[in-house]
């Protein structure tokens, strides 16, 4: 079955020119939305995706109708090759059924993973320059009362209470817990044996 999808920015505006376009392609069922495609949480997109079935073509006028990031047309394809599902692109005569069309999804996987990465580099490069510049201390560590913390320990250490329990009551994740054990631990010049 070749299912349409349509869309337009706002409620003002119509889809006459991409609805002849569908009965031109012989589309059987059309869904539709008048708004952003920003996010992928329109209603017409929700209900098409829950309706198309393996062996069925989604087909849209253009990519930017479908999805308005590399990001979100990777998940959103991604979501259709699960189901069995191709997909039609009449601008860019974008077509997972064909070797080229194949191709092209590559592409834009490979280009999507770039840009995740130059991203990554960005902040981690902005770190290490707002650290040499004494601006960047990372985040604040999570507050514990001293005394709380040392009796919960010894309670601890003398079997009468549990890890989960401590961090359940002081507000803490495990990592943090154990981090805290380790800095009491080397403060208070505890030795580890094979029984602690």
């Amino acid at each position: 079955m070749r299912i349409g999808y349509v869309r337009v920015s706002t409620e003002g505006q119509n889809t006459d020119r991409q609805d002849e376009l569908m009965r031109e392609l012989n589309v059987e069922k059309v869904y539709t939305d008048k708004q952003s495609g920003k996010s992928k949480e329109r209603p017409g997109l929700k209900d098409m995706m829950n309706f198309v079935r393996e062996g069925d073509t989604v087909v849209v006028e253009s990519i930017s109708r479908f999805a308005r990031s590399t990001k979100d047309l990777l998940s959103l394809l991604d979501d259709l090759k699960v189901k069995g599902v191709e997909f039609y692109s009449k601008k860019e005569a974008f077509d997972t059924t064909t070797p080229q069309g194949k191709f092209v999804l590559t592409m834009f996987g490979a280009l999507a993973e770039l840009e995740r990465e130059q991203i990554l580099q960005r902040q981690a490069e902005g770190i290490a320059e707002a650290k040499k510049k004494g601006k960047y201390t990372g985040r604040k560590p999570i507050a514990v009362d001293e005394d709380a913390f040392t009796e919960q320990y010894r309670a601890w250490k003398n079997g009468e209470t549990s890890p989960k329990f401590i961090c359940k009551k002081l507000g803490l994740s495990h990592a943090t817990f154990y981090r805290r054990v380790k800095a009491y631990e080397e403060k208070h010049g505890i030795v580890k044996t094979e029984d602690n």
